[in-house]
């Protein structure tokens, strides 16, 4: 049975939002890229679970929240996207022995869960403001930034597999490194919420850091423009933004696409970009760096689709 047979004969209970040809450049920020396949918002994981029990067992499934971290080439994708961002958006305060722990789900913006702990006179999540994108992303990459990263912060973590089965997931079940996470036993399993362990403290103190670091994001990031973060990792040592802005491509273009000129490690979309721009873009930042320094730029940013 193909996609179009499920469009037609098996969406019998289910409660959420099913689309085909969805452009995904409404999804992601970069505001660039092809067409999906098919898209879902499944209206909670109990619905979620019963739809990806569905999808043929090959069927390439992607999950995007506010696709902050992504760039689907023009070509678009062939498979299901899942949306979570504002349908897997429970975030609430759990109470144990002496501990407190904030449960989210994958669709939740990582700021919310740093405004919330605040609100609940809880300190260690405010990095958390920094980080544009949802607890999905930021889990399946290890996201962090201004010193702290998520995994730090995990208790535990609620999976979900291609079947629809939801499994609970310690931290030591993953290798989490750098700006990357993996099982440590092969799975093919999604993240789809998580336990995160604070302390308790002063919650006035946490909404002024909180402040403080927006400002910083606001000083020195090109938010004003359509972008999708860091494109690159630091390499062990140093900078990427550092080795960009060496290699004298700050505004260099191509095509709609710029690297920033407030930040060396973003690359804007000046509004008319297509994501092959894009990719041609940190191809060239990629060689250029290679070329000055000797020093291989990993991106950060997620690439799927066809060109």
């Amino acid at each position: 049975m193909d996609m179009a047979e499920l469009v037609q004969i098996e969406t019998s209970g289910l409660r959420g939002q099913l689309k085909r040809n969805e452009p995904m450049r409404k999804h992601v920020s970069w505001k660039a890229g092809g067409v999906a396949d098919r898209t879902y918002a499944p209206a909670d994981l109990d619905d979620l679970g019963v739809f990806l029990g569905r999808l043929p067992e090959h069927e390439p499934v992607l999950f995007v929240g506010l696709g902050s971290n992504l760039l689907v080439r023009d070509g678009g994708f062939r498979g299901t996207v899942v949306f979570t961002h504002g349908v897997l958006a429970r975030c609430s305060l759990e109470e144990g022995s002496g501990n407190a722990e904030i449960y989210a789900e994958a669709g939740v913006a990582s700021p919310k869960v740093a405004r919330f702990a605040a609100a609940h006179n809880l300190e260690g999540a405010e990095f958390l403001a920094g980080i544009p994108g949802t607890v999905g992303g930021a889990l399946a990459m290890n996201a962090g930034c201004y010193g702290s990263e998520i995994w730090n912060a995990v208790a535990r973590v609620r999976t979900i597999d291609r079947a629809g089965r939801l499994q609970i997931r310690m931290p030591d079940e993953y290798d989490v490194g750098y700006r990357s996470v993996h099982p440590v036993q092969a799975r093919d399993e999604f993240f789809v919420a998580a336990w995160f362990r604070f302390v308790h403290g002063d919650g006035e103190s946490a909404r002024r850091k909180i402040k403080e670091l927006l400002s910083r994001r606001i000083a020195t990031q090109p938010l004003a423009e359509s972008n999708a973060g860091s494109v690159f990792r630091n390499p062990p040592g140093d900078y990427a933004a550092r080795l960009i802005q060496a290699s004298g491509l700050k505004g260099r273009r191509m095509g709609g696409a710029e690297v920033s000129t407030v930040h060396a490690n973003f690359i804007v979309n000046k509004g008319d970009a297509t994501a092959r721009d894009i990719e041609e873009l940190i191809e060239l930042v990629q060689e250029t760096v290679n070329h000055d320094a000797n020093v291989s730029l990993e991106r950060e940013v997620r690439i799927v689709g066809e060109a």
